[in-house]
């Protein structure tokens, strides 16, 4: 007696097989996504369209000439999709094949990161006054509508050009979603809680303004000082070392089977910053 004499457990491999099958292209359509191999897949799709329509009014001459572009288009499939087809050998291989899509996001967190801390330490050094709220589970398009739209991948390098002095979008404060920069130049609000320092600038007081009224992460850096502050709840803190300033923010922005903890504590004391 063999497997196939059982009928459930014949439907339950041939729907396991199926399930399988769909879960492996959509895994390959995540490895391809947003690479050229997409508009590619567009053009064999017109192919065989335009192969099965031929066949259908019995156009000889153009069946003859679609036959001859599929037969050997598995050859000029391997040598257009090498680059997709070599990083995904080289997932399943190191066995992310399956859990791509975690570690992907693992991956672009760590990237956000470190984007932030080095081009907040480069303005840092230079004094150079940066505000940069990260939107987290508070919705921010009220704020993000009040600055100049951007929707551009973030690095350190776009950071920075941003805040350079008098460019047009270096005045008021730029809003990652994601790890997307949404927007620069926008426009936060003011903390008005009668307990904040005098000492403290436009720039932290925005900041804390922000984190009175969402959850986002804001950064600040002093234009007078250089000094790093952080702000998140409604609580500030001043003058982070660049070691501290990455754990807190490596805290708040990684998962939590990653993050990693911090041992700073939230203090409103400190010289002014703008």
């Amino acid at each position: 007696m063999s497997f196939v004499d059982f009928p459930f457990l014949k439907y339950l491999a041939n729907t396991v097989d199926i399930i399988l099958v769909w879960y492996v292209i959509y895994k390959i359509f995540t490895i391809i996504r947003g690479t050229k191999a997409v508009q590619l897949l567009n053009g064999i799709f017109v192919i065989l369209i335009i192969k099965m329509l031929s066949d259908y009014f019995q156009l000889q001459t153009l069946g003859w000439m679609m036959q001859q572009v599929i037969q050997w288009g598995a050859l000029a499939l391997i040598i257009i999709f090498q680059g997709e087809l070599r990083r995904a050998l080289e997932q399943l291989g190191r066995g992310k094949f399956f859990s791509r899509s975690v570690v992907q996001e693992h991956e672009l967190q760590q990237q956000l990161v470190e984007s932030i801390v080095k081009a907040v330490d480069y303005m840092a050094k230079r004094r150079i006054g940066a505000l940069i709220t990260i939107e987290r589970e508070t919705g921010m398009s009220d704020y993000i509508e009040t600055g100049i739209a951007l929707d551009s991948k973030i690095s350190s390098e776009l950071l920075i050009n941003i805040f350079i002095p008098n460019t047009p979008l270096h005045d008021g404060a730029v809003i990652i979603q994601k790890t997307n920069i949404a927007a620069a130049a926008c426009y936060l609000p003011l903390s008005e809680s009668p307990f904040i320092s005098k000492e403290l600038g436009t720039r932290h007081r925005a900041a804390l303004g922000i984190s009175e009224v969402t959850d986002s992460l804001t950064v600040v850096v002093s234009e007078e000082t250089g000094s790093i502050s952080i702000t998140k709840n409604g609580d500030l803190h001043r003058e982070l070392k660049l070691d501290a300033f990455r754990d807190m923010l490596s805290s708040a922005l990684i998962t939590p089977s990653t993050k990693q903890t911090t041992t700073s504590k939230w203090s409103w004391k400190g010289k002014k910053n703008e």
